[in-house]
């Protein structure tokens, strides 16, 4: 089995595990622009001790190029765990994060999601730089 068969989709309007890439459908070429990820934007994920998401990654494939690029990575290490048990603690993160990008060519934007019970997950959004 490959990687890649073990990334699964969907639409993050019905799907709580699904990244959701919030970013402009065109932008600028050279000009900052901000993407924000999130996961559980319409339906929310639990963010408890034993079911979280540990992280997010976000990638660029320009049109024609062969790999990726990885644009930005963001882990969520904070669940409320506390020696007085699970959910007691003080902190939690929530799995969302941003980055402001420049690009100088159009691709697709690619971003993984890790939910520590249902695995990996992943959304893609096109991007247009003119």
């Amino acid at each position: 089995m490959k990687l890649g068969e073990l990334i699964q989709t969907g639409d993050w309007k019905g799907e709580k595990h699904v990244p959701v890439i919030d970013a402009p459908e065109t932008v600028a070429a050279g000009e900052a622009f901000e993407v924000c990820l999130s996961v559980g934007k319409e339906i929310a994920h639990p963010n408890t001790t034993a079911h979280h998401i540990s992280w997010m990654k976000l990638f660029f494939l320009p049109d024609g190029a062969k790999n990726p690029i990885e644009l930005a990575d963001f882990h969520y290490v904070a669940h409320a765990e506390s020696p007085k048990g699970a959910d007691e603690g003080p902190s939690l993160c929530e799995p969302k994060g941003s980055v402001t990008l420049k690009l100088k060519t159009s691709g697709t934007l690619m971003a993984l999601s890790y939910c520590n019970i249902h695995g990996l997950w992943g959304s893609e959004k096109p991007l247009a730089v003119k």
